[in-house]
């Protein structure tokens, strides 16, 4: 199957959430919708990008943009992750890797020297249109959340920015206080005030 490019339309996605509700992508258009796809629940990597998308949540609803997580687990393995990390987006149960094969996220892997068929971690960031706006090939978990948001950005999208970085403030405060130790204050001037 040809792999999708910027500017294709999307594959319909209808699929089981975590709750069991079928959920489609079509419902979403008029918003940014990040589709992500994932080898397995709860396995290191997996559970690294999803966080990172957990973390960033706030910075997520802001720039209006939604999650959908696919995998080819089923609806209570999905729940059963969403719970033990507070995942507060949508994961996708996809058993028979029909949607999974319909965006090209299946294909040869290796592992530990040896090469299978599996589930590529790869993401799609589909406009308001419906259309594929910006595809991730080969996706670092741990900065993929922040990658989009400034895709996102970048595209025109309302509120997107880069996440902030918690406790950035502070930090500067006291390299500063530090910096300033032993230094006679400067700054005051001995002209009176008008």
């Amino acid at each position: 199957m040809p792999k999708l490019q910027p500017g294709s339309s999307a594959p319909e996605i209808r699929l089981p959430d975590q709750d069991g509700a079928e959920q489609s992508l079509a419902a979403l258009r008029g918003q940014w919708v990040l589709v992500y796809f994932y080898p397995r629940d709860d396995t290191p990597g997996c559970t690294v990008e999803a966080c990172g998308l957990r973390d960033a949540s706030a910075d997520y609803a802001r720039a209006g943009i939604r999650v959908l997580g696919i995998s080819a687990d089923s609806v209570k393995s999905h729940r059963k992750f969403a719970d033990k990390h507070g995942l507060p987006f949508t994961l996708l149960a996809d058993e028979e890797k029909r949607v999974i094969r319909a965006f090209g996220a299946w294909g040869k892997k290796k592992f530990m020297g040896r090469e299978f068929d599996g589930i590529l971690r790869q993401s799609f960031l589909i406009d308001p249109a419906g259309k594929i706006a910006k595809v991730y090939p080969k996706v670092t978990p741990a900065a993929h959340a922040a990658e989009v948001l400034a895709d996102v950005a970048a595209l025109g999208g309302k509120g997107a920015a880069a996440p902030r970085k918690a406790k950035a403030a502070p930090r500067k405060k006291a390299a500063k206080k530090q910096a300033s130790k032993g230094r006679p204050r400067a700054g005051r001037s001995s002209k009176p005030k008008r």
